[in-house]
C-alpha cells in the first residue's frame, strides 16, 4: 500500500468509528467526524496534512 491509500484508509476508519460512536455512545462524537471532514477539505487546499507527516515519519511507501 502506498501513502494516499493508508491516508485514505485511516480517514475512512476514523468517520465510520466517530459515526457509530456517535451514534451509540454519545453525540459529542459527531465532532469528530467534522473534524475529520474539515481537516480532508483543508488539506485539499493546502497541500498540508498531519496524517502524511506521521505517515512519513514511519517511512511509508510514497
Amino acid at each position: 500500500m502506498t501513502i494516499n491509500d493508508y491516508l485514505r484508509a485511516i480517514a475512512g476508519f476514523f468517520v465510520l468509528l466517530s459515526v457509530a460512536l456517535g451514534h451509540w455512545v454519545h453525540p459529542g462524537f459527531f465532532l469528530f467526524t467534522a473534524f475529520v471532514g474539515l481537516n480532508l477539505l483543508q488539506s485539499a487546499f493546502t497541500k498540508w496534512c498531519p496524517m502524511i507527516s506521521i505517515l512519513r515519519a514511519l517511512k511509508v511507501r510514497e
